[in-house]
């Protein structure tokens, strides 16, 4: 089923296919939001302060329309209504890593700025060096306010989940603070001692898998800007 309202590009390359369906502002935040299983509409909200109600509704329509999103009720007890993507819906996560590797290349981009804790989790998909987690078996456990998050390392391959607090208590470290704080510490060039003084973040556990977890993701290169072309 199309969505009427969207403007369409009217060109047979898929790759402008695939700009009808995720090209509208917001669309693809509204997908990397749910690329760790489903979420509330409140949830989405709250990881993106920016969006109003109305058009986050009008983006999970298109994108349920389109067939990268359904809508389903959560099993009793629960009564909430969540929205998950599609298993086509989940092979999109290529193609947020391949823009990720790209976009973080800009000399403009900043890692400092605010992001979601999904966000955060797939930029380490996205960003861990292979030579690094050679070798590796580590469980890093993430507190962000009521979520929680589970990493694990094993056979040079870096997982991430959604994780009930109780699986945490087996970590080898677990972090506790905002993703700001944390990408800070594995982009931002900040120590990890230092965010800790600053009670930016709060880490329990084996102190020195924590620091040894923060070294194992690498930002690509900048790309050149020619002469005179640079940003003021």
């Amino acid at each position: 089923m199309k969505n009427p309202a969207k403007r369409l590009y009217d060109d047979a390359c898929a790759t402008a296919h695939a700009l009808d369906l995720v090209g509208e502002r917001w669309a693809l935040l509204v997908i990397r939001e749910l690329m760790l299983g489903p979420r509330r509409f409140s949830d989405l909200r709250a990881a993106l302060p920016g969006i109003s109600a109305n058009v986050l509704t009008q983006r999970l329509e298109g994108l349920e329309a389109d067939g990268l999103v359904v809508r389903r009720k959560l099993p009793p007890p629960a009564t909430a209504q969540v929205y998950e993507l599609t298993p086509w819906g989940y092979e999109s996560e290529p193609i947020f890593q391949a823009l990720g590797r790209w976009a973080a290349r800009s000399p403009s981009h900043d890692p400092r700025r605010p992001l979601s804790a999904v966000s955060l989790f797939l930029s380490f998909r996205t960003m861990a060096d292979p030579a690094r987690l050679k070798g590796l078996t580590m469980r890093i456990g993430f507190r962000f306010g009521a979520e929680t998050f589970l990493v694990r390392i094993a056979k040079g391959q870096l997982t991430v989940q959604r994780a009930p607090r109780e699986e945490l208590e087996d970590a080898d470290a677990v972090f506790s603070g905002t993703p700001p704080a944390v990408a800070a510490a594995v982009y931002g060039g900040q120590s990890l001692d230092s965010l800790i003084a600053q009670k930016a973040l709060h880490v329990t556990g084996d102190r020195a898998a924590a620091k040894a977890f923060t070294t194992l993701f690498t930002l690509p290169p900048k790309a050149a800007i020619p002469p005179g072309n640079e940003n003021d």
